[in-house]
């Protein structure tokens, strides 16, 4: 009985020492830079010999190669203490495009600048670099870092670092600092227009005088502006006004374009093609102020045109997944009204996008 008691409270010490150790890590952590491991060995050789000669000059020497050493640990100590950091993040970046992080620094110290600081960011490549902080002031930096892969990237560790001033270690410093980075998948491939499926029932017959098809019913006749179609511009009201007057159309939720994903498959290209052109497909609704939505097997976007729409889909692409044993497609509508993009192919849909491995070549 005694052996396992015992056991539990030799395991909560050793946790409790791991658990120190790493507090202390995550506090501070020093390693030799080549030349300080140089400087440092060539002090202890200098100590030995002024033991074994008791060469007055030798001891001298010991204690200049010493006190440089102090005077190093303590400089770089300071340059790191009392830093508050800020960090900002830009809402999305798409893949192949630089992400560039923003860092808002504070020196909490009185009298003493921090200098030649560096912050690394565990899991991204490219560190941020600050040369001087004034005392009681701020600074900015920044890093840039591109991706080739969309995703939700967690940041949360921020390491500020320095070497300051000698060069002869390293000294770190970690702070916690929680939050993601959301790269978009691309949105902008070549896409064939799929044929059209509605949101609720299919229109028959022709488009009403003065519809457009798509654009919906014909409201009225508003001024001009920018960012508007050429070819909503009504020549005659405009020549007779002596300005450029449009025609603005209602549309309805029997206009909705439904964009269903697939994700039954396995990871790779085929499935980043996938993603891409459901994506493109968002993009492309949304410069021609078609309403849509998206369904995928991790949520659905609620029917929009604007850019937040678009931007909540691509949130939304960003983070799906595939696996062969995801649920078959469900959208919130009928199968008709829905243009499907899969790697396995499904009917009932209005059109099917189906990706093969050759057309992600």
């Amino acid at each position: 009985m005694e052996e396992r008691s015992a056991s539990p409270r030799g395991s909560g010490l050793a946790a409790r020492v791991r658990a120190t150790y790493h507090r202390i890590r995550r506090w501070r952590r020093i390693r030799f830079t080549g030349g300080g491991l140089a400087f440092t060995i060539g002090t202890t050789a200098v100590g030995f010999a002024a033991l074994n000669t008791g060469n007055n000059l030798l001891y001298l020497l010991l204690g200049s190669m010493l006190g440089f050493i102090a005077v190093s640990g303590w400089l770089s100590e300071q340059a790191l203490r009392l830093l508050h950091v800020e960090r900002q993040i830009p809402r999305a970046v798409t893949v192949g495009r630089e992400l560039v992080l923003t860092y808002h620094v504070r020196n909490g110290k009185r009298r003493l600048p921090s200098l030649a600081v560096e912050l690394y960011e565990e899991g991204l490549p490219e560190p941020a670099f600050l040369s001087h902080v004034p005392a009681g002031g701020r600074a900015t930096a920044r890093s840039s870092n591109g991706f080739v892969r969309r995703g939700v990237y967690p940041l949360e560790t921020l390491t500020l670092s320095t070497s300051f001033p000698f060069g002869l270690f390293r000294k770190e410093r970690d702070v916690t600092l929680p939050g993601e980075v959301v790269v978009w998948p691309r949105h902008d491939r070549p896409v064939r227009d799929p044929a059209p499926g509605s949101g609720q029932l299919p229109r028959t017959g022709p488009a009403p005088r003065g519809g457009l098809g798509w654009r919906g019913e014909y409201r009225s006749l508003r001024e001009y502006r920018r960012g508007d179609d050429s070819r909503d511009i009504h020549w005659k009201s405009s020549a007779r006004l002596r300005r450029p007057v449009v025609r603005e159309y209602e549309q309805g939720a029997s206009e909705t374009r439904w964009i269903c994903l697939d994700t039954r498959g396995v990871e790779g290209d085929d499935a980043e093609h996938a993603v891409e052109i459901a994506a493109s497909l968002a993009a492309r609704y949304v410069a021609e102020q078609r309403p849509f939505g998206l369904a995928t097997p991790l949520g659905v976007v609620t029917p929009g045109d604007d850019v937040s729409t678009l931007e909540e889909a691509l949130d939304l692409l960003a983070r799906v997944e595939f696996d062969p044993a995801s649920p078959a497609p469900s959208p919130p509508v009928a199968r008709s009204s829905c243009v499907l993009v899969t790697l396995v192919g499904a009917d009932g849909f209005s059109d099917t996008l189906l990706v093969h491995p050759e057309s992600a070549a």
